[in-house]
């Protein structure tokens, strides 16, 4: 790429922002300057905005320090200095449709980590690795929305990426029932150890919404363009069961999962197609793409977080465990790194597969 593109990032103070901002450093392809926060923060600098609530583990990037913070609902002015913004806002579900909407009418593409447009039928919710295809979608969006490259795409919630993976890798076996339970770090929440000190050796066994999505995204993520209804059409099966759990860990989602097959796969089989699993990400070799996505561990005692969760920088998926049960077929654990694949990360990794199809370019 000779020039690289212009970003916006839309809620760059809280955590996933500042993930965004540290993901960016010295992106090959993009460079972040425009950073947009609630009104009460804008006119500021965003070193000073994120005084005393830097959450990251390395400092603030040096280039960013200087830029001064954007109001976010000041739509035309954001958009006029980007080729595209990345999203995460903390605002309500209603808000957020509506802005990103303003954002994609201004003809600037919006790269979402938020849950608000997921369900709209003409938005593509994506893995990049899972599903590219989804990007066709995009054409009948832009019908609807007027615009001539402006849309919205949005990548799926952090819960489902230890194991959506490796559900597809094993799509040939015809997985149709699943039970997960996934054991999800206190960022996923925005916070950290310091923000939410009654974490501190405590389990909380309920995440608001997190259920509902858990069993419905991979569904759409498996769905297919229909192209008489202008839609993503989500796919009817496996079905799957949850249970979502906070525990006191600082990033890192890991999964139990218990999968039923139609077909009888052998263990041998079963790890062979998650080390060959591979998509978009790889074949056009963009610069986040994790070389091997998913990797199995003969470990008894792996995956864990402290060891794993940075796989392929944080991009990549880890599972272990893999064993016959006694009810289900199969049974095996996987994590993710909730902050990176889950989220920014997830986000950056979908915006260069966007790039590299030609969705995102120049103004």
């Amino acid at each position: 790429m000779d020039k690289k593109l212009k970003v916006g990032i839309l809620g760059a103070t809280g955590m996933v922002g500042q993930r965004f901002i540290v993901l960016l450093e010295n992106h090959p392809w993009f460079e972040v300057v425009a950073v947009a926060a609630s009104p009460r923060s804008a006119g500021k600098s965003y070193q000073e905005a994120v005084e005393g609530r830097w959450k990251m583990d390395t400092p603030i990037p040096e280039a960013v320090k200087d830029l001064k913070l954007l109001n976010v609902n000041e739509v035309e002015e954001v958009a006029s200095q980007v080729d595209f913004v990345f999203s995460a806002v903390d605002m309500s579900k209603d808000e957020i449709k509506k802005i990103e909407e303003a954002y994609a009418k201004t003809e600037t593409p919006v790269v979402s980590n938020n849950s608000a447009h997921r369900w709209t039928p003409d938005v593509p919710m994506i893995i990049p690795e899972i599903n590219p295809e989804a990007t066709d979608v995009i054409k009948y969006q832009k019908e609807r929305l007027g615009t001539k490259r402006g849309f919205i795409a949005v990548k799926p919630n952090c819960s489902i990426q230890s194991y959506t993976p490796v559900l597809t890798a094993w799509k040939e076996f015809e997985p149709y029932e699943v039970v997960a339970t996934t054991y999800q770090a206190i960022s996923g929440a925005g916070k950290t150890f310091k923000d939410w000190p009654e974490m501190q050796g405590n389990i909380i066994p309920f995440i608001s919404g997190e259920e509902e999505k858990s069993e419905k995204e991979p569904l759409k993520v498996w769905g297919h363009v229909d192209d008489e209804k202008k839609e993503i059409v989500a796919a009817d099966a496996p079905l799957i069961t949850t249970q979502c759990i906070r525990v006191p860990v600082l990033y890192g989602h890991t999964a139990a999962v218990f999968v039923k097959f139609r077909k009888n796969p052998t263990k041998e089989q079963l790890i062979e197609k998650l080390a060959a699993f591979s998509g978009e990400p790889q074949k056009l070799q963009l610069p986040n793409a994790p070389k091997q996505f998913i990797q199995y561990l003969e470990e008894d005692d792996r995956p864990q977080v402290s060891k794993d969760v940075y796989y392929e920088n944080g991009f990549g998926v880890s599972v272990g465990r893999l064993r016959e049960d006694t009810v289900y077929d199969w049974k095996f654990v996987g994590l993710s790194h909730n902050t990176v694949r889950g989220a920014a990360g997830g986000a950056v990794l979908c915006a260069e597969l966007l790039t590299a199809k030609k969705f995102i370019t120049a103004k």
